[in-house]
């Protein structure tokens, strides 16, 4: 069955959200309603094809869903700039989720490269985690000729969710990363220095600084970071001469205080970089170095402006282990910790010393990979290697079956003849990891 032609044939359409909510909407980490009339995502309307097609009552089809579930529910935990290179096993329906925290103001890009030949259709999309535990979509590609980016109306935690259509193989690469959603309001930016930060105390505690002081040598250019129009231009109080800049389509206005002088007027049209005013001491500030205090004000107030402006952040580290084995199987040379991310882990987990373990993805020098009992995590490139090189032999006293999975008779790939004698490549618990006629898989310690 051509399942891919299948589905790539179809014409995307909107549909009714009844069917997907019944299949997707059944815990409190599942996605929202987004409403019947709402336009489907191609990941969306991918699901409805198969379940139309009757294909979410096979295996394939419903581990298919079950994966896009699950890498919503359970993501992995990451810090950005974040890379990692991963394997989709067509034998092996899977997704890959990944959530970070993003403050308002920054703007998350979203780049997936395909790492084979032949072009897969990846569904990549980016959700936002409720205080609920349930997720909002916000942004969706169907190919990794689509990047993804998102300017943060909020502080909070996203996801990633990357998969790609059924009974296709192939590794990819994911690169994650945030930066200002607005320009650098000082020009040039590598003249200036942020000096004092949202929340510092001000007046002997008396009230927190609302904004971020930018230091410079008077007289340096102050530019409008966005394109807007001026919306004021005053003198006076504890700003002394400053400028209020309202950028289009946003609903927050940019504060410019302490200028030596305005450039602009009341009402004026700006594009970004433009120059507003000269950086000076102007107001309450006569008593320090030229700055300009860089505020941004809503509807409910200030918020931090750092976000907005803060220079992109660098390129994620490299990759550094060896992916040159996607989906085979590496071993553990010692009792290893895996761990569910790479900073600040509470959660590892020791496994013994020559434990299989399935490869799944790479970042920095971490392999992402499946435990022998379930479940995922990172080890560190140096605590495994190749589980190529059997560490022993076993004579099967009985026929018994040849598993893909420990304890599981329903992932059966083959049956092993009494008397037979096989290569050991590791243990996890009661099993054996073993090679039978060119397949991997486990027995039972009898």
């Amino acid at each position: 069955m051509n399942i891919s032609s299948g589905v790539k044939g179809v014409p995307l359409v909107y549909v009714s959200g009844i069917v997907l909510l019944i299949i997707v909407c059944f815990s409190s980490c599942s996605p929202s309603k987004r409403g019947l009339f709402a336009k489907k995502t191609p990941h969306e309307l991918y699901e409805k094809q198969l379940t139309d097609a009757g294909l979410n009552t096979t295996v394939l089809g419903a581990s298919w869903i079950s994966a896009a579930q699950k890498a919503l529910q359970q993501p992995a935990p990451v810090q950005l700039p974040y890379r990692e290179t991963g394997y989709f096993a067509a034998e092996r329906p899977s997704a890959f989720g990944y959530e970070f925290q993003v403050r308002r103001g920054e703007k998350i890009s979203v780049t997936v490269k395909q790492d084979t030949l032949i072009s897969l259709l990846v569904f990549t999309d980016l959700w936002r985690r409720q205080e609920n535990g349930a997720a909002d979509m916000v942004r969706a590609a169907d190919s990794v000729n689509q990047p993804i980016t998102f300017e943060a109306n909020k502080d909070g935690s996203y996801i990633l969710r990357v998969q790609p259509e059924l009974l296709q193989s192939g590794a990819f690469t994911v690169m994650i990363s945030t930066g200002p959603s607005l320009a650098f309001p000082v020009a040039p930016a590598e003249k200036a220095t942020v000096g004092s930060f949202w929340g510092a105390s001000r007046d002997r505690g008396a009230r927190k600084h609302e904004g971020i002081d930018i230091f410079g040598k008077r007289g340096m250019p102050v530019v409008a970071a966005a394109d807007g129009r001026i919306s004021g231009v005053r003198e006076g109080g504890i700003g002394g001469k400053v400028v209020f800049l309202h950028p289009a389509g946003k609903n927050y206005t940019l504060y410019y205080a302490h200028l030596d002088s305005q450039t602009v007027r009341e009402g004026q049209p700006v594009k970004e970089g433009e120059v507003v005013g000269l950086m000076g001491n102007t107001g309450n500030a006569k008593s320090t170095a030229p700055h300009l205090h860089f505020g941004i004000y809503t509807a409910g107030g200030a918020i931090d402006p750092l976000p907005f402006v803060k220079p992109a952040t660098t390129e994620p580290p490299a990759i550094t282990v060896p992916f040159a084995v996607p989906g085979k199987f590496l071993r553990s040379t010692k009792v290893t910790e895996v761990v569910n991310a790479l900073q600040g882990d509470k959660a590892a987990q020791k496994i013994k010393a020559n434990t299989p373990l399935r490869v799944i993805g790479a970042t920095s020098g971490w392999y992402r990979v499946e435990l022998p009992e379930g479940g995922t995590g990172l080890v560190a490139g140096r605590d495994v290697t190749r589980a190529n090189q059997p560490v022993g032999s076993h004579r099967v006293p009985s026929e018994q079956l040849l598993l893909d999975a420990p304890a599981d008779p329903s992932t059966a790939k083959s049956s092993i003849q009494e008397g037979t004698t096989i290569d050991v490549y590791g243990a996890s618990g009661s099993y054996l990891f073993v090679e039978y006629k060119g397949l991997n898989g486990w027995v039972r310690k009898l």
